[in-house]
């Protein structure tokens, strides 16, 4: 009897010990980092967003437009007036498991993987596939996330014509890609189409004037044009292209720059100096809202999260809240001193990324990054930043961590 006591209590304490083992190794963890380029120095920044501080810094050719991929895994840096697109392994991957999805954190890396050439410039990500477009090159060049990760620059490539300021949308055997003014290729290009990597044109091409910007939120993709938006879907993988155009009763425009929802399918424009233009793709007319700003527009970006809101920075100082449903501004707060938009496009004013609970800003008058608490909306910390701290992504999020 005292054996068969003893051997439960036994398998009692082994169970109990085999379960704290698993609470213990098995954590939701949150890791939120942040990628900060410096907009005169040639360095990426690496930050925790939560401690606030650097953990690493990378040395580039020259200072770089910062864009991440849709799963944060990778941060590619375009340093376009040195001709060179550098790999930036986050240190952050997650693996999906249906019903969870698992994290695994590492140190942040400058990878091996260069892509070189004449004017980098628009950059653009769908789904691991990736398209860099050379301002100065007649092709487009098309490579995965994964083929990066594992030291590899091996390209496909895609006939453009001549060279110009256009750009390429990526998906698995095709790319869309716009097409050049014939007359003039220093113009922005004239329309669209669809192309194979055998060098087939698939369909008919798709007149948009003046092309310039896009982005994609779900499953669409949009190029902006001077009479509207090309909007385009996939039926069993080939892309399909429709104009959407902008309704009468908005006033004289066109947007150039363009971002997509996250959560909501919505893109968000810029819409002259001091507007924006949110557009909802499902409508006609009715799904065009203008939204009018205090003052200039510095910069706007969506928040992935609070898949409602989007926020822009005008010039006199204030971070606003935008209601992409109501198309209103609900919150403003100022953060900084004016940045006027006068002088250089170029010249280093704040942008905006969200990381987790928090709007960050950055500031490179003050040498500053501003923390803004998304739910509350008002200014929480702020974290010293030596240099110019200018264009700015983040990475990160929740999962389950098996440590060992």
């Amino acid at each position: 009897m005292k054996q068969r006591i003893l051997s439960g209590a036994i398998a009692a304490l082994a169970t109990t010990l085999g379960s704290t083992a698993v609470f213990a190794h098995d954590e939701s963890v949150t890791v939120w980092r942040l990628l900060v380029a410096d907009q005169e120095a040639s360095v990426v920044n690496v930050i925790d967003a939560v401690d606030k501080e650097v953990i690493d810094s990378f040395e580039l050719s020259g200072p770089a437009a910062l864009h991440r991929s849709s799963s944060g895994e990778t941060v590619f840096a375009v340093q376009g007036a040195t001709g060179v697109v550098s790999a930036i392994n986050t240190g952050i991957a997650f693996h999906d498991h249906g019903d969870h999805a698992d994290i695994d954190v590492s140190s942040p890396a400058l990878l091996d993987v260069e892509f070189t050439g004449d004017r980098p410039a628009h950059f653009v990500e769908q789904q691991g596939y990736i398209a860099q477009w050379f301002d100065g090159e007649d092709t487009a060049r098309f490579f995965t996330e994964n083929a990066v990760l594992d030291g590899q620059s091996e390209v496909r490539t895609a006939n453009i014509e001549a060279a110009h300021h256009g750009v390429a949308v990526p998906y698995q055997h095709h790319a869309v890609v716009s097409i050049p003014n014939a007359e003039d290729a220093s113009q922005r290009p004239i329309g669209a189409r669809v192309v194979d990597f055998e060098g087939n044109r698939i369909g008919e091409d798709v007149a948009c004037p003046g092309l310039h910007g896009s982005a994609g939120s779900g499953s669409l993709y949009a190029l902006a044009c001077s009479t509207g938006l090309l909007i385009i879907s996939t039926n069993n993988g080939t892309p399909e292209i429709e104009h959407l155009p902008y309704p009468e009763s908005l006033p004289e425009g066109s947007a150039s720059t363009l971002l997509g929802g996250k959560g909501l399918q919505y893109f968000v424009g810029n819409y002259g100096a001091d507007r924006i233009v949110i557009v909802d793709p499902s409508q006609a007319e009715e799904g065009f809202q203008l939204v009018q700003l205090p003052t200039r527009r510095v910069h706007f970006t969506v928040d992935p999260i609070r898949a409602r809101f989007a926020y822009v920075f005008t010039e006199d100082g204030q971070l606003h809240q935008v209601d992409v449903l109501s198309g209103e501004l609900t919150q403003s707060l100022r953060l900084t001193e004016p940045y006027s938009m006068d002088g250089h496009w170029n010249d280093p004013r704040p942008r905006i990324a969200v990381a987790g609970d928090n709007i960050v800003v950055t500031d490179p008058a003050t040498e500053t990054l501003h923390f803004v608490n998304a739910e509350r909306f008002e200014k929480v910390d702020e974290m010293a930043l030596e240099g110019k701290p200018f264009n700015i992504v983040a990475v990160g999020g929740s999962g389950m961590s098996h440590g060992h």
